[in-house]
């Protein structure tokens, strides 16, 4: 896809002329009639790694969980190919590293270094399974998804507003999670301990299975924690409360009054045999916590606290603190599903629906039917073979119900673009460079 790689091209600061490609500061672009070619008027040298692509490690998870690490390619059609061959079950991307990661084991020790790597998190449905009923392990229903939703709307705005990053790309794993890729420049280029620090900011569920009480809030509340709560709180009656039915059955009832002062569980256990329906034993317990609030010398936010509990997300921190951690491509395919790991538009996240997410079957299905005449285009009938197979490699996805998913992935890519294009425009302006 000669667009596709020249929009990598000009990420990676690289002009394309006669061939040859050189490192420049870009200060004026322009479009020539050749759509494979980006050009830059060539300044000083760039400050942007010319190997990127070349750099980047892949990951292929063979047949029998056969791990293939430290793949890497000198070119698009280069990792096309290897991927025909081999054939992977799975495939997850890591870090730019100083050398390239397929020569490893031939550089001398201790220079192999991971230099880069988006700000990656990984929510798994598994890690709520003390909080759902509805399902449990690898299972998920529209239900529960909703955490997902919650956890999305959590962080997105977290990460936007408090830390100031603009480029998230939310992608369904292709089961039973979702992973952010935050692809600033910034947060590529942060430490290990800067990672786990925004991690830990955004860490509230502490403890293991044998914990209890697992969120534990003190005066004052924190701005971040409030702003989580207004999130929670918009979702929480239907999800908690009717979906999951978090104070119907005595089993939840128990796990619930588990989590407030034991003179309030007491009164709670009292009025609830009184009271059967969940959103009036909600109201009790509200009710239970703002008079406590009234009297204590402290803080009580019990209920802020189940609230959170039940519905704040899970991040496995591990993923998000390590540069050379790896992360599931977008776009591939899920071993055990089928379903393709696709991009989440915000804009649509509510309606967003993972049972309906195109598998592979589809998709094979869908570019098996045969191209209405109508639907071939005068381009497409080229002598130039090669040039008239890109084309039609390209228009193909359109015929697929992955069209929308693309379209979005690239209104991200070319978000990002126009980004990193001001940024250069507004450092040349400074240095006075024309």
């Amino acid at each position: 896809m000669r667009e596709l790689a020249a929009k990598h091209q000009r990420d990676q600061g690289v002009t394309v002329a006669g061939g040859k490609e050189i490192t420049t500061r870009p200060v004026i672009l322009s479009t020539p009639d050749d759509p494979s070619a980006i050009y830059f008027v060539v300044g000083r040298t760039l400050q942007v790694q010319k190997n990127y692509f070349k750099n980047r490690e892949f990951s292929f998870t063979l047949k029998d969980d056969i791990y293939v690490r430290y793949q890497s390619f000198t070119t698009q059609n280069e990792l096309e190919k290897e991927m025909q061959k081999m054939n992977p079950y799975k495939i997850d991307i890591g870090a730019i590293y100083s050398h390239r990661p397929n020569q490893h084991n031939t550089v001398k020790s201790g220079t192999f270094q991971a230099l880069e790597k988006e700000l990656v998190f990984d929510i798994d449905m598994t890690d709520y399974d003390d909080v759902r009923s509805c399902c449990s392990a690898a299972d998920i229903c529209t239900k529960c998804w909703t955490l997902m939703t919650i956890a999305i709307r959590i962080l997105d705005r977290a990460l936007r507003d408090d830390f100031g990053f603009q480029h998230l790309l939310w992608v369904y794993s292709g089961r039973r999670g979702v992973h952010c890729w935050v692809c600033d420049e910034a947060a590529r280029k942060l430490s290990v301990a800067a990672r786990s620090a925004v991690a830990e900011y955004l860490s509230l569920v502490k403890g293991g299975e044998e914990t209890v009480k697992k969120v534990v809030l003190t005066d004052p509340i924190h701005p971040f924690i409030k702003e989580s709560l207004v999130v929670v709180d918009q979702y929480f009656s239907q999800y908690a409360l009717k979906d999951q039915d978090i104070l119907g059955p005595k089993e939840s009832v128990d796990k619930v009054l588990a989590l407030v002062p034991e003179d309030v569980r007491k009164t709670l256990q009292q009025d609830f045999q009184n009271e059967k329906k969940p959103e009036a034993r909600w109201k009790l317990l509200v009710d239970q916590a703002s008079r406590k609030q009234g009297t204590a010398k402290k803080g009580q936010y019990f209920e802020k606290e189940i609230m959170l509990q039940y519905c704040y997300p899970r991040l496995d921190v591990n993923v998000s603190k390590g540069v050379n951690h790896l992360l599931k491509s977008p776009f591939s395919v899920h071993p055990k599903t089928g379903r393709i790991s696709v991009p989440i538009d915000l804009k649509e996240l509510d309606r967003f629906d993972p049972f309906a997410v195109p598998t592979i079957s589809i998709i094979c299905e869908e570019l098996d039917r045969p191209v209405a005449e109508e639907d071939i285009k005068p381009e497409d009938v080229k002598d130039n073979e090669q040039d008239a197979a890109e084309r039609r490699k390209i228009r193909d996805y359109k015929r697929t119900s992955l069209a929308k998913y693309v379209r979005y992935f690239d209104q991200f890519l070319d978000g990002m673009a126009q980004s990193w294009k001001g940024e250069l425009l507004k450092k040349s302006d400074l240095q006075k460079e024309f």
